[in-house]
């Protein structure tokens, strides 16, 4: 549809939302003062008019003249507007459905229900003025909307920077005795243009260095779009570094598909640039190729490939065989590739002998539950494997639950992950 409609269409349905939400508030405040509830009535229809306003800008106007950090709070703001909203909508259609019922009721046998119906609950003081049904639905409402602003409020400003050590132990029967015992920490999913507190990212990245891993692989997203992202950020992360090195790989973010580029060459560059930073940092980027560590006479390989995604929508520029072309004969290969859906794909069928891929991509959603072992995101429900520790017969698979964040500046119980895997022999 042409946003000449379609956005029109969008701002009526956003105002109805509105205008319904506003009876609500009306009568959830009706005991407050008349000036309280003026001010309150003019904050948010003032609120419904800047927010009106930036839907307009952003799809008629040139979005990026207010900078990123600004955009991405509007953003952040009109989305934690509406979800509070539909929340409090869900509470008033109570009172409407209620009120059907009673309609229904009335037709049927003629008489109106008890007037009892309309107090709800009965208040313990018998001298308290009795709220009705409609004013207490409004005030749960107002109650319920609350909570998305605090969890998101929360989420942005205590789970962004959340960072978490986890650890694994992977037993693996070919191991090398030179490399039992080695361990290799993973982060993933940088997206250096999302930070907004580049001393609390600094803090991620010495937790990380005093795990004093023995390599690091870094599984691909270094930014969101473009490699001028990380100019801010070279010197927090080439700080990086481990005794057997520091390999990485690309993710889908990192070729800069999801932006216009004034020419091809343009994006071309900005994917040179990008890489020379891998380098520039003191990181080995594998592209479709893969290194032979050895310690002594023993040898392990670590292969890397470009970003490979089993859905429709991401691109599929990896080349297994030219990063596994001259590892045969190696007895423990461990694969770099973003996408986790790549594993099932073409990792277990066409490659058996790698023993343990290393990916990112979903960040979890940066939303779910974890307690113990159990683990929910609505990012299940698009990727079979989504977080932590896979294994399919002798074969294994971690996905990294995300260094940065995307879209959304912060993390709701999926907190950013430093990984560390000890690999034993047997």
């Amino acid at each position: 549809m042409n946003k000449l409609i379609a956005v029109p269409i969008l701002a009526l349905f956003l105002l109805t939302i509105d205008y319904y939400v506003f009876q609500g508030i009306k009568t959830a405040t009706q005991g407050f003062s008349e000036s309280t509830r003026y001010y309150l009535h003019i904050t948010y229809w003032g609120i419904t008019v800047l927010t009106m306003f930036a839907l307009f800008v952003y799809h008629f106007a040139d979005p990026y003249w207010l900078g990123r950090n600004v955009r991405t709070a509007i953003m952040v703001g009109i989305f934690t507007n509406y979800i509070s909203k539909f929340v409090m909508v869900f509470f008033l259609l109570l009172d409407e459905i209620w009120r059907v019922i009673q309609w229904i009721y009335y037709k049927i046998v003629g008489t109106s229900p008890t007037p009892v119906a309309e107090v709800a609950p009965p208040v313990p003081v018998s001298e308290a003025p009795a709220i009705t049904r409609s004013e207490f639905l409004a005030k749960a409402g107002v109650i319920a909307a609350s909570v998305p602003v605090v969890g998101i409020t929360w989420g942005i400003v205590s789970g962004a920077h959340d960072y978490r050590i986890r650890k694994k132990t992977i037993s693996l029967p070919n191991l090398p005795a030179s490399f039992d015992g080695i361990t290799i920490a993973q982060i993933s999913d940088i997206h250096s243009g999302s930070f907004w507190n580049r001393t609390a990212v600094e803090g991620g990245v010495e937790m990380l260095l005093k795990e004093k891993p023995d390599m690091i692989f870094f599984t691909g997203d270094l930014v969101n779009n473009q490699a001028d992202e990380m100019r801010d950020y070279i010197q927090v992360f080439n700080k990086i570094s481990a005794p057997l090195g520091v390999y990485s790989t690309l993710g889908n973010h990192d070729y800069g598909d999801y932006v216009s580029w004034p020419s091809e060459q343009a994006k071309i560059k900005n994917l040179q640039k990008l890489i020379e930073i891998h380098r520039a940092m003191g990181w080995d980027i594998l592209i479709n190729e893969h290194r032979i560590i050895k310690e002594g006479d023993d040898k392990i390989a670590v292969l890397g490939i470009e970003n490979w995604g089993a859905k429709a929508r991401f691109p599929k520029y990896g080349k297994m065989d030219e990063a596994y072309r001259g590892t045969e004969n190696i007895p423990v290969k461990l694969l770099l590739s973003h996408d986790p859906s790549h594993w099932r794909a073409e990792v277990i069928p066409q490659y058996p002998d790698i023993d343990l891929t290393f990916s990112g991509h979903t960040h979890g959603m940066q939303f779910g539950v974890e307690i113990g072992d159990f683990r929910w995101s609505p990012v299940k429900y698009v990727y079979e494997e989504w977080a932590d520790l896979y294994r399919h017969e002798n074969q294994y698979l971690y996905v990294n639950r995300g260094f940065g964040y995307l879209g959304f500046p912060g993390r709701i119980g999926i907190p950013p992950e430093i990984t560390v895997i000890e690999l034993k022999r047997g």
